[in-house]
C-alpha cells in the first residue's frame, strides 16, 4: 500500500474532530517523511495490534477490566482504556458506577510529564422542591470521562462506548461483584417496579444472583446515543429532556439548567515529594486524598517508616493515621471541601504539629491529642480502577453513587440508576482519593492505586503504598498482606484476621487497644518498581482478593 494511503487510514482512526485531525496531521507528516507507516500505526484501533507489553488494568469487575485491556491492545492510551472501563462498569456494576453517579480521577500524561486531578462528582441539584419524594444527584460520569478522553484520548469515542452498549443490549451474566452488592440490599431494592424489572429474578424469587443473565435495553439506548452523539445530547439534547421527565416520574428532581451547567473540573494535585519521586493525591472534596497525603508525608519523613524497625512500623503507621484523621476534623467541611488550602495540609509546620506528641515507645490516647478525632459517618459504597499504558501514562479513578445503588430508583425507560445527593448520613465523596507516583526529574511512572471501603480507604491505600514503595514488597504481597486501620474514634486499632501476632503484641505493648475485623478496604494498583517506560518488565498490575475484580495485562 502507498504511504499516503496508510497515513489517511491512520488519521481516520482518530475520528472526525477537526482539532484532533490537525494534531495528528503532524504525526502523519512525520510518518510520510520516514517513507511508510508501520503496520501498528496503520491499524490503530484494531484489538491485538499492540504486541508485547501494553500496560494493564485493574478493576472491581472483571468484564470491565477485560474491555480496558482490549482498548490498550488496540493502541489506546490510558485515558482511552479508562473511558471504556468506566462505561463497561456503568452496565456491569451500576450499584457504584451508573451513568447517574460521579467520581474523581488522577491522570499522569507521559507525553507532557504532567499529573493532574479531574473531578466530576455527582452533586445536589441547585433547587429541589420540598415535595420531591426521592431526591437524586446531578449525573457527573458521562461528562467526566468525555473530558478525560478529549484531553488525553487517542482512539475514537464511539469505539470506547460501544462495548458497554453491546453488554447492555445483548445482556451479560451477573458478576460476583454485582451479586455481592445485590445481596447487601436484598428485597428492599425490589420494592420499586423499575428495580424489579432490572434487578429481580424472572421467577420472582429475590434479586439476581451470580451468573443470572441481565439485559438492559433502556440503558443500551442511552449508550447508543452516547456513542453516536457524545455526552452533549445527554446534558443538553433530546436525551437530557427525556432524562428530566424520567427522573420526575421516579419521584426525583432535575432541571435542564442542572444538566447544562454541570462541568468537570481539572485541577492540581496534592503533592508529597519523597526521595526522587513525587506522590500525587486527589484534593478535596475527595477528602481521603488529603488524609492519605498527610499519612504519606508523615511516613516518609526523616526517621519515618523507612528507618523504623519491624516492631515500630505498625505503631508509626496507626499513629500517623490517627493524627491525619484527627486533623481532618479541623480542615474538612461537611461536604468534603477544605477550609485550608490543600497544599498547606502537608506543610512542614502542620506535620510537625501533628507529630509533636508522637512517642515511638507508647501510644498517646486519642483524647489527649489537639485536635482530638471526632466520629463521622462515611459512605463505603464506591468502586475504583487503575489503568497503565505502555508509554507510562496512567489513570487512577474512584467512583460513587453516594450510597449503594444510589437513591434506589431507576429513571423509567432509561435504565439509569440515580445517585443519591451528597449530604447527611455520610453520603458523598469523602472516602475517595486515588494516588499516582512518578519521578518528575526523568518523567517515569512508578505507582498508581485507588481504594474503596469508606473510612478505611486511605489507610488501605497507604498500607499498600508503604509496603511496595518503602518496604520493597512485590505488589502482590503488598495488596494481599493483612491491614491495620486507626480512624481515631473510637481509639482502637482494627486489624484484619491473619495479621502477624508479634506485631500485634508490639502494638498492645505500646498501649494500643486492638480489635479484629474481616476487611479493611479494597485496593487496585499498578507498580513499576524500576520505572516506566524504560523498564516495562518490572511492571505489575493487581486487584484485591478482598473483592471480586480482575487485573488484566499482557507482556
Amino acid at each position: 500500500m502507498e504511504p499516503d494511503t496508510e497515513i489517511k487510514r491512520f488519521i481516520r482512526t482518530i475520528g472526525s474532530d477537526r482539532r484532533r485531525r490537525r494534531q495528528f496531521a503532524v504525526v502523519g507528516a512525520a510518518l510520510l517523511a520516514w517513507g511508510c507507516a508501520s503496520d501498528e500505526d496503520a491499524n490503530l484501533g484494531q484489538i491485538g495490534i499492540v504486541e508485547g507489553f501494553l500496560g494493564g488494568v485493574a478493576a472491581d469487575e472483571p468484564r470491565a477490566a477485560l474491555i480496558g485491556r482490549d482498548i490498550l491492545s488496540a493502541g489506546g492510551t490510558a485515558a482511552d482504556a479508562a473511558t471504556a472501563v468506566y462505561f463497561a462498569l456503568s452496565v456491569t456494576l451500576p450499584s457504584s458506577a451508573s451513568l447517574g453517579g460521579g467520581g474523581v480521577c488522577l491522570v499522569h500524561d507521559a507525553a507532557s510529564g504532567r499529573t493532574e486531578s479531574l473531578r466530576f462528582l455527582a452533586r445536589r441539584p441547585a433547587a429541589v422542591p420540598r415535595a420531591t419524594a426521592r431526591p437524586n444527584a446531578v449525573p457527573g460520569n458521562p461528562r467526566g470521562f468525555f473530558a478525560l478522553h478529549s484531553k488525553y484520548g487517542f482512539l475514537r469515542w464511539a469505539q470506547l462506548v460501544a462495548p458497554a452498549e453491546n453488554l447492555a443490549r445483548f445482556g451479560t451474566p451477573v458478576s460476583r461483584a454485582l451479586a455481592r452488592d445485590l445481596d447487601q440490599v436484598g428485597d428492599a431494592l425490589l420494592a420499586e417496579p423499575g428495580n424489579r424489572a432490572l434487578f429481580g429474578r424472572a421467577d420472582g424469587r429475590g434479586v439476581l444472583r451470580e451468573g443470572d443473565f441481565m439485559s438492559q435495553v433502556g440503558l443500551a439506548a442511552q449508550l447508543s446515543r452516547m456513542r453516536s452523539l457524545g455526552p452533549g445530547d445527554f446534558y443538553v439534547g433530546r436525551s437530557a429532556h427525556g432524562l428530566i421527565d424520567a427522573v420526575t416520574q421516579a419521584g426525583g428532581w432535575l432541571s435542564s439548567e442542572d444538566l447544562r451547567s454541570f462541568a468537570p473540573a481539572w485541577g492540581d494535585t496534592v503533592t508529597v515529594p519523597f526521595g526522587n519521586e513525587t506522590a500525587h493525591f486527589a484534593p478535596p472534596p475527595a477528602a481521603a486524598g488529603s488524609v492519605a497525603a498527610q499519612m504519606w508525608a508523615l511516613l516518609t519523613r526523616d526517621d519515618g517508616y523507612d528507618d523504623s524497625g519491624d516492631d515500630e512500623r505498625p505503631h508509626l503507621f496507626v499513629e500517623a493515621a490517627l493524627r491525619a484523621f484527627a486533623d481532618r476534623g479541623q480542615w474538612m467541611n461537611d461536604d468534603g471541601t477544605s477550609r485550608v488550602v490543600p497544599g498547606d495540609l502537608i506543610s512542614e509546620a502542620r506535620l510537625d504539629a501533628l507529630m509533636a506528641t508522637y512517642r515511638s515507645d507508647r501510644h498517646v490516647p486519642a483524647a489527649q491529642l489537639n485536635p482530638a478525632p471526632v466520629p463521622r459517618l462515611e459512605n463505603p459504597a464506591a468502586t475504583s480502577f487503575v489503568v497503565l499504558d505502555r508509554h507510562g501514562s496512567a489513570v487512577a479513578c474512584a467512583l460513587t453513587m453516594n450510597n449503594l445503588f444510589g437513591n434506589g430508583r431507576v429513571a423509567p425507560g432509561t435504565g439509569i440508576l440515580l445517585a443519591m445527593p451528597p449530604g447527611q448520613g455520610g453520603r458523598g465523596p469523602v472516602s475517595l482519593g486515588p494516588m499516582i507516583v512518578v519521578n518528575e526529574h526523568v518523567n517515569e511512572f512508578y505507582f498508581a492505586a485507588a481504594a474503596t471501603g469508606g473510612v478505611a480507604a486511605p489507610t488501605a491505600l497507604m498500607g499498600v503504598a508503604a509496603a511496595a514503595l518503602v518496604g520493597k514488597k512485590s505488589l502482590e504481597g503488598a495488596i494481599q498482606a493483612p491491614r491495620l486501620h486507626h480512624g481515631g474514634a473510637p481509639d482502637l486499632v482494627y486489624f484484619e484476621q491473619g495479621y502477624d501476632r508479634d506485631r500485634l503484641a508490639a502494638l498492645t505493648g505500646r498501649g494500643h487497644r486492638i480489635g479484629a475485623t474481616k476487611i479493611l478496604g479494597r485496593v487496585n494498583a499498578a507498580f513499576c518498581s524500576a520505572g516506566l517506560p524504560p523498564n516495562p518488565e518490572t511492571c505489575t498490575v493487581r486487584t484485591d482478593q478482598r473483592g471480586f475484580g480482575l487485573a488484566a495485562s499482557a507482556d
